[in-house]
């Protein structure tokens, strides 16, 4: 059950924690697809949280990391995704089912637990978990320690008092000093303050988020903490996005057999529609369709794109104004983009695979994990130079960079990445350059690990 990166994150980070020595599970909600996932889930035991009964449910992620379901039909079993209905729109009682989310995990981090197992850490990711640090501060006896991950700041977990009051938080944590948010009460908030340690998903994230430009209003609670916030840049899934062993892809490929990707290219241009001649330069981006993301000024650049020529491919879903640009920008340049709107893993894979190089506009990217599948790929992204695509692609080396924020820039940057595409050798070099980094997770779960050890140890 996904809905962005933090997805990927949450299944191949606890892996990487396991093979570094720790002894970490997984806490889910019991979401239908999470507990179709776990058909053989046994009861451990049952507790109360903000007046709700939640059973909990032993598993096993499919790769062998154990797995908690916080099963409460009530709150969880719902068609629809995570935070939204079928339709789009956010569940009116999103406070209380991520506040007993929160609640639950905090219970397990402390005498109160109804299981023999007992965390010296609890690990909350984003807004839908971050009150736990909280439950937790405001806990009696002995406690846990807790960190908070901030995958993307924008998301903040906003609510009224209204709809918090059932949510049993200390008069005490919800002042100004506390979650309290210009009026409301944010969850994230009420995470950075009351955490161990707070960090974010890449070092350049890391401090752009304490400037008022990126800091989507918490930068000054963020500077407060700046002793104690860290960027850790994510890594990925090396055994999932491998071109040589991918089997949602039509040829596997290597550093030494990159003839291969035309394979994937025909391929990926037949779902697209895209006709023409397979000299003719592939840019393509897989993403959800947001503001944030630069879908924007990627349909600005179409036709300029379109004229050098180098032909374009959009497959998402997400914001219904951005599709119909980009759709708009379809109709006025037929034969040079494709777009496809939906998501699934096979059509992810295959753009990484058969695209030439891989477009990221993006007006802000906390890590952005796509960059590091395309240099994978031999794929070379074109980015904005902001978060984690300053800290993990080289300028004209592993990828390109955009010089500044507009389609304008974007032509720019992939007019540069031409210059080395018509010239064989040069471009190989580029994709040879991306495909043997390491993006792997050794090197975040190490720096994890010293972090649980320093809160820990200050809890």
């Amino acid at each position: 059950m996904k809905t962005g990166g933090l997805g990927d994150v949450s299944a191949a980070l606890p892996a990487a924690l396991a093979e570094q020595g720790l002894d970490v599970r997984v806490l889910l909600p019991g979401y239908p697809p999470v507990l179709d996932g776990a058909p053989g889930a046994r009861e451990i035991g049952r507790l109360t949280a903000l007046g709700r009964a939640v059973r909990l449910l032993e598993s096993k992620l499919p790769n062998g990391v154990p797995l908690i379901i916080a099963d409460a039909p009530t709150l969880f079993a719902r068609t629809g995704g995570p935070y939204q209905d079928a339709s789009g729109d956010d569940w009116n009682d999103n406070a209380l089912r991520f506040g007993v989310l929160a609640k639950v995990a905090a219970i397990l981090g402390t005498d109160s637990s109804p299981l023999e197992w007992r965390p010296d850490v609890v690990h909350c990711n984003d807004w839908p978990t971050a009150l736990a640090p909280l439950y937790l501060r405001f806990a009696r006896g002995r406690r846990a320690a807790s960190l908070l991950t901030i995958h993307n700041l924008a998301f903040q977990g906003i609510f009224s008092f209204d709809q918090v009051k059932s949510l049993e938080l200390p008069a005490e944590s919800v002042g100004l000093q506390g979650a309290e948010y210009y009026g409301k009460v944010s969850f994230l908030k009420g995470g950075i303050v009351y955490s161990g340690a707070v960090n974010t998903v890449s070092p350049t994230y890391a401090r752009e988020i304490q400037t008022h430009d990126l800091g989507f209003g918490m930068d000054g609670v963020l500077r407060g903490r700046s002793k104690d916030l860290f960027g850790v840049l994510n890594g990925i899934d090396t055994k999932t996005w491998d071109p040589r062993t991918d089997a949602l892809i039509p040829a596997h490929y290597g550093p030494d057999t990159l003839d291969a990707k035309l394979t994937n290219k025909r391929a990926l241009k037949q779902r697209l529609g895209l006709e023409g001649p397979h000299e003719v330069p592939l840019a393509a981006i897989v993403s959800r369709l947001t503001h944030q993301k630069g879908i924007d000024i990627i349909a600005e650049a179409v036709p300029q794109l379109a004229k050098i020529p180098v032909q374009i491919a959009v497959v998402g879903a997400g914001d219904r104004e951005l599709v119909e640009t980009l759709r708009a920008a379809q109709a006025e340049s037929a034969t040079q983009m494709g777009v496809y709107i939906g998501f699934d893993e096979q059509a992810a894979h295959l753009v990484e695979a058969g695209a030439d190089m891989f477009l990221m506009p993006s007006r802000f990217e906390p890590c952005g994990m796509n960059q590091m599948y395309s240099q994978r790929y031999g794929t070379p992204p074109v980015a904005n130079a902001t978060g984690g695509l300053v800290d993990t692609i080289s300028d004209a080396e592993t990828g390109y960079l955009m010089r500044e924020l507009s389609a304008m820039g974007l032509v720019e940057a992939v007019q540069r990445a031409l210059v080395a595409f018509r010239d064989q050798p040069s471009w190989r070099r580029v994709q040879r350059a991306g495909m043997a980094r390491d993006f792997g997770w050794a090197s975040a779960a190490r720096a994890y690990g010293e972090i649980y050890a320093r809160i820990k140890a200050s809890a």
